[in-house]
């Protein structure tokens, strides 16, 4: 059993004490070594035309250090917004050639974080196969637009 101190110099301090705000911070310590990754990166994106991936839910972070890290980043002039198989974003960060790629889950949380430093994000580029569908569609559509219009020479 614990004892409670009636002293009322001992409560006055307890009551003292217990006053102050005290902020916790806690600290991974891996935000600077990534943004030392991204600089890395974008380097080599611009000395030899390689992209990295970086998978932010792979990194340890402490509460609240993946907003800070977006905070720094901040916001490009480009934004995507894409739905296949879900809704997934790609926004250009205030550093041009890093992008920050998000996949939603289907209650809007993010479910995977990417800081992507390339020109294009993946995610955006067309697939050839899709092109090719693209290509079919275009060419039969152009067949019947001329099949329909009449012949006038």
């Amino acid at each position: 059993m614990m004892e409670v101190s009636t002293d009322p110099e001992r409560v006055e301090r307890r009551a003292a004490l217990s006053s102050i705000a005290v902020k916790v911070e806690m600290s991974s310590g891996n935000v600077k070594p990534l943004f030392h990754q991204v600089r890395h990166a974008l380097q080599r994106l611009l000395t030899d035309g390689t992209s990295t991936l970086i998978d932010l839910k792979a990194i340890p972070l402490a509460p609240g250090e993946e907003e800070r890290i977006l905070a720094e980043l901040g916001s490009g002039e480009v934004c995507a917004e894409l739905n296949v198989f879900g809704r997934s974003e790609a926004r250009e960060t205030a550093i041009p050639g890093v992008w920050v790629v998000t996949h939603y889950d289907g209650q809007a949380a993010p479910r995977t974080r990417f800081i992507e430093v390339t020109r294009v994000p993946q995610i955006l580029c067309s697939q050839t196969p899709d092109m090719v569908d693209g290509l079919a569609r275009l060419t039969a559509s152009l067949n019947t637009d001329l099949e329909q219009v009449p012949d006038v020479i």
